[in-house]
């Protein structure tokens, strides 16, 4: 898988995105510096508000192959400035968080996202599980196998790569 940092203000749904994506049990946890998990780097919304703290997310990101941008479906602003993906060296992907909350405006966040540089937004609900498989049919690479991925789908990945190393 493709090492994803999640940026985002706080609240916005990064920590349970990290853990939606990695199958575990969703419980709050407050983020109170960046964590490096396997494939996620899960940083501090008070990173990406403050401008000060924001320099780390720029030596952050050096350490992952995709950039995540968040934004809560019911947030009524954006916290990203017009194009500000253009500051990064890695790919940089949007998501729109809490999409099943009954005030939501995916439209809307999809807008601030595509407003900020984002070529590629996917619309997740950590809860429900929508949308999950996108982002990670995105960040799969050659070789990794995928939970809904037949058996013989894995075979057939586990032979390519074994002739690529070849």
């Amino acid at each position: 898988m493709k090492k994803m940092m999640l940026v985002g203000r706080s609240e916005c749904g990064k920590t349970t995105l990290r853990q939606a994506l990695n199958g575990n049990t969703i419980h709050y946890h407050k983020t109170q510096y960046i964590n490096h998990y396997d494939v996620i780097i899960d940083t501090p919304g008070e990173y990406a508000e403050n401008g000060r703290l924001g320099r780390a997310l720029a030596l952050y990101s050096y350490e992952a192959d995709v950039v995540a941008l968040l934004i809560n479906a019911t947030e009524p602003y954006s916290l990203f400035p017009p194009c500000v993906t253009a500051v990064s060296c890695r790919p940089v992907i949007g998501i729109v968080t809490q999409i099943d909350e009954p005030e939501a405006d995916v439209s809307r966040a999809e807008g601030w996202l595509r407003l900020a540089g984002c070529k590629e937004v996917f619309h997740v609900s950590s809860y429900t599980g929508e949308g999950i498989w996108k982002l990670l049919e995105y960040l799969r690479e050659p070789g990794d196998v995928l939970p809904w991925d037949s058996a013989a789908e894995a075979e057939q990945q586990r032979e390519v790569l074994s002739t690529r190393r070849q």
